[in-house]
């Protein structure tokens, strides 16, 4: 197995405090937002192997800077001898790497991303699309010649991105429509005269025409009139604290914003540690505070709703959003007699799941026909000879024998196949 050194995203809406405060290092005053942990040509994990295993040249250029790199392999020096990216070790061998059984179901990649995200600020309003829907809009804006990198573009890949947050500290997000009624109420409740008419769309219309006429006058309203109408929002949220305290930090952070009245509509989510939460395609959500572990498809494809100065493709989002009310489910882990407790999902793409070895346990045997990555998130345990502290990692090759020892807790991340 190898020992992984790992990128960290500086996004604005980072913690400055959370990964540091992990990794038990100084924090540098700059957000760091997402520690990625896997073979994403964005920020490809790094590992060092004999020069002659594998594809030993230098990382991809597309990685970009390793801002925060995190782990004992990281600097801006360049590779050292037999330093390579994930991606070029299991583009040189898949079926070595992941094992006949991911390639033959998921194509020569890595079909999960895992990451640590830390979020000081929330994260913009989204949704992603489905398989279908991904093929479909990235086959179209190829057609059309939008550049990859446009602004403007919408599909970065033909992949789905479901995925799974699950809480190392408290946690707060928003997952799906809340029930108009209830919606209507939240806003009601403000006192702003220019939000009226909504109040009224969300009490007079069938459920999902209701979301879908609301969001869609939120989203294509004049932009000064808006923006009168969140500053007024923001205030009376202030003014009246409780379920609507989330609504005014939003604000804070994004004034003006169409998405902070469109961050009403949904449901507002406080995750405990240990708890989880499953974003399928169409479901409206963000994250708002909060460290978790993560893990997706590995997939760039975002539609942003709000709360981001970024392009916002308002038709292509009308098209892609589930209008339907649900009620968030919390995931807790289910512990089976071996010690894991897995994170059930609907996905195959990936499988998220926990271990807390305790002391004095007996090792335990995670050797698995698939390839995994292993993140030590408390304590000091091993895998095989490696010894991890939090925030370190190992990415283990389908079929390698690995033992897991010692105190702490390790999440395991791999495919279903």
């Amino acid at each position: 197995m190898d020992r992984l050194s790992n990128t960290v995203r500086p996004y604005a809406w980072g913690s400055t405090t959370a990964i540091p405060e992990l990794l038990g290092t100084a924090p540098t005053g700059e957000p760091q937002a997402e520690m990625w942990m896997g073979a994403h040509p964005g920020a490809p994990s790094r590992l060092t192997r004999p020069a002659a295993t594998g594809s030993a040249g230098p990382a991809s250029s597309s990685a970009g800077p390793a801002t925060g790199s995190a782990g004992p392999a990281t600097g801006s020096a360049g590779p050292a001898t037999g330093e390579q990216t994930l991606t070029d070790v299991i583009d040189a061998d898949p079926e070595r790497e992941l094992g006949s059984a991911t390639v033959r179901t998921f194509g020569p990649r890595l079909p999960f991303l895992l990451k640590l995200l830390a979020a000081g600020a929330p994260l913009s309003l989204q949704v992603h699309p489905d398989l279908g829907q991904a093929q479909r809009g990235y086959a179209n804006e190829e057609r059309r010649g939008v550049p990859l990198d446009a602004p403007h573009r919408t599909y970065k890949d033909a992949n789905h991105k479901p995925e799974l947050i699950c809480a190392l500290t408290p946690f707060d997000g928003l997952c799906g429509f809340r029930r108009p009624a209830e919606a209507a109420d939240l806003i009601a409740a403000l006192g702003v005269d220019s939000l009226k008419p909504y109040v009224d769309l969300l009490r007079a219309s069938p459920e999902d025409r209701a979301l879908r006429e609301v969001l869609t006058a939120i989203l294509t309203a004049d932009p000064d009139e808006m923006t009168h109408t969140v500053a007024e929002a923001a205030e009376a949220a202030e003014r009246l604290g409780g379920a609507h305290a989330p609504y005014a930090q939003i604000a804070h952070h994004y004034p003006g914003d169409p998405g902070v009245i469109a961050a009403m509509l949904l449901n507002h989510v406080q995750l405990q540690p240990g708890e989880a939460m499953f974003l399928g395609a169409g479901v409206p959500h963000a994250y708002l505070d909060g460290l978790g572990v993560e893990i997706m498809a590995n997939s760039d494809n975002v539609l942003r709703c709000g709360l981001t100065p970024k392009h916002i493709d308002v038709p292509e989002l009308l098209r892609i959003v589930r209008f339907e009310a649900t009620e968030p489910a919390v995931l807790r882990p289910e512990a089976a007699p071996t010690g894991e407790e897995l994170y059930e999902t609907p996905v195959d793409e990936f499988r998220l799941s926990r271990y807390v070895l305790p002391p004095g346990g007996a090792p335990v045997d995670l050797t698995a026909a698939t390839p995994q990555i292993l993140l030590c998130t408390a304590g000091a345990p091993r895998a095989g000879q490696l010894a991890l502290a939090p925030g370190e990692s190992v990415f283990v090759p389908a079929d390698e024998t690995v033992e897991v020892a010692g105190t702490g807790t390790l999440f395991r991340a791999t495919v279903v196949v």
